[in-house]
């Protein structure tokens, strides 16, 4: 008897945009993956640290949450910088730690937290973002929106970006599809190190 597994991405029901409803359904199926590969961590693997400096599940966690509302807020909404994100998750952009310094330790307000905290952080986001980008049409998704800031490489004292709210529907996806990846590897990580983890996490 063969058993049949399809595999499919329908456009979220709502939308005014097909591809913006293309993009979030993607996000979902990226946002169900990584739930379903957390569900029995613990607070103290959530918060485990492989060595100063380096990201926990948590951060990274947050970060995805954060980044999602980030650029909602900037691209979709077109909201002009400065702005912060407190109104939507309840914690401000840096709140994440992110990025550490080379010795730095995980940030206290992300201290114990148990998994409930940070799938509530994911909930909030995507809410946002459902809300936005429902309501965006087509023609939408091309508008440029500018943003400046520092230049990283010190190229010029700053660097003028355009982005529109296509790119950052997919920056969104694919900035969680690179976190997953990390969180993943942790969770192997923390499984390794201890045996006794290596039941729980699994």
């Amino acid at each position: 008897m063969t058993e049949t597994v399809k595999h499919s991405i329908l456009p979220v029901p709502g939308f005014h945009s097909r591809d913006a409803a293309l993009f979030v359904a993607q996000m979902e199926d990226q946002t169900r993956r990584l739930k379903l590969d957390t569900r029995r961590l613990t607070a103290e693997q959530i918060g485990w640290q492989s060595s100063p400096g380096m990201n926990t599940i948590g951060m990274l966690l947050a970060h995805i949450a954060i980044v999602e509302v980030f650029w909602t807020r900037l691209a979709l909404e077109g909201r002009p910088m400065p702005f912060e994100i407190d109104d939507v998750l309840g914690i401000r952009t840096d709140d994440d730690g992110m990025p550490l310094e080379p010795e730095g330790a995980p940030p206290p307000g992300l201290a114990g937290r148990e998994l409930g905290y940070f799938d509530d952080l994911l909930d909030r986001a995507r809410a946002h973002t459902l809300r936005i980008a429902g309501a965006l049409a087509d023609q939408e998704l091309e508008r440029e929106v500018v943003r400046e800031q520092p230049d990283p490489v010190a190229r010029a004292p700053r660097v003028r970006r355009i982005v529109t709210p296509r790119w950052a529907l997919y920056h969104v996806l694919e900035h969680e599809a690179g976190h997953y990846g990390q969180i993943l590897l942790l969770r192997h990580l923390i499984t390794a190190s201890s045996p006794s983890d290596a039941a729980r996490a699994s």
